[in-house]
């Protein structure tokens, strides 16, 4: 289980003007301003859960998924990882967990993934045995053969996102911490990965944490949500809860050969932004054939794609509202 009580964070942020006189005063005499990352969190997660935090950037999403893990140490507050402080670093702690980013990556670049497997099974101090046993399991529940024995440079960012995953769980920890682990890979890429958790998570019933700014990823694999807003828990249960307030509405986009008047457009839904001739519109999803059909007789339409409504949009409108 995961505790987390009145929980926060501040960062201490060098504040500079740009010019020559003021960069020679902030040499001699530096100013600071203080940034509330995070303010007085409470929370706790059972074990097994896959819990998803939602917000928008600068939310404090990645900060408070670094604090849970330890890589963060709070300014105030308490954290309790089953009977571990993780901001102690136990070695027990540590070889519970695993932490995934996105944006970032432990495969060594120019070696096949199988050297890094490698050495995280030594830092584990996994046997031999062990690891060839995990490697086996996680090749199969992850659709991989041979590209563990490739360079990591010659694999697509889907195949490497994956063996990311392997890499982080060759230990087999209970607790997994995930940072928009679907970060730039296609939707085929997505809805691999978020199979592979969901099956990791039914087989093992480790927690899983995840942040994410697609949605999909969020309506795939978690029941409970905690959005936050400016550092603060602004809403923490069911994410249905949140979906049905918009399920209604729909993303269209759309892009034109004909020349179109936005004021017109805006007889057919929300007008969210234009960019020369493309356009994204949000309709009622049950006025969706009816508004296809009336656009496409009216204007010459190059392209349409629909999607639902993305999740920075519907974080955006809940905060406007002040409430869910």
């Amino acid at each position: 289980m995961i505790i987390a009580e009145n929980l926060s964070k501040t960062y201490s942020v060098e504040k500079k003007k740009p010019n020559l006189l003021s960069t020679l005063k902030h040499f001699f005499n530096r100013e600071y301003i203080k940034i509330k990352a995070i303010q007085n969190i409470n929370l706790s997660i059972s074990e097994g859960e896959i819990v998803g935090f939602l917000g928008t950037n600068g939310a404090g999403k990645t900060t408070l998924i670094k604090m849970l893990c330890g890589l963060i140490h709070p300014t105030s507050g308490n954290i309790r990882v089953d009977e571990y402080s993780p901001k102690k670093l136990n070695p027990k702690f540590l070889k519970n967990i695993s932490l995934v980013l996105g944006q970032k990556q432990q495969l060594i670049w120019d070696l096949p993934a199988y050297d890094s497997l490698k050495v995280n099974a030594a830092i584990y101090d996994l046997t031999d045995y062990e690891m060839h046993k995990s490697i086996n399991e996680l090749s199969q529940m992850l659709e991989l053969e041979d590209e563990i024995y490739y360079p990591v440079r010659k694999l697509s960012l889907g195949q490497r996102m994956k063996l990311e995953l392997m890499i982080s769980l060759l230990h087999k920890p209970n607790y997994l911490f995930l940072d928009e682990p679907t970060l730039g890979l296609d939707i085929n890429a997505q809805e691999s990965v978020r199979n592979f958790l969901k099956k990791y998570n039914r087989l093992t019933g480790a927690t899983i944490l995840l942040t994410s700014h697609y949605m999909a990823d969020i309506k795939a694999l978690c029941k409970r949500v905690i959005l936050l807003n400016k550092g603060k828990v602004f809403y923490d249960g069911k994410l249905e809860k949140i979906t049905n307030k918009i399920a209604h509405e729909i993303i269209v986009f759309l892009k034109f050969n004909s020349d179109f008047f936005i004021e017109d457009l805006e007889k057919f839904g929300k007008v969210i932004s234009v960019e020369k001739k493309l356009v994204k519109l949000k309709v009622y999803k049950n006025d969706l054939s009816k508004i296809i059909n009336s656009l496409f007789s009216i204007y010459d339409i190059q392209d349409i794609q629909i999607f639902d409504t993305p999740i920075d949009l519907l974080i955006g409108e809940i905060l406007k509202k002040g409430n869910i």
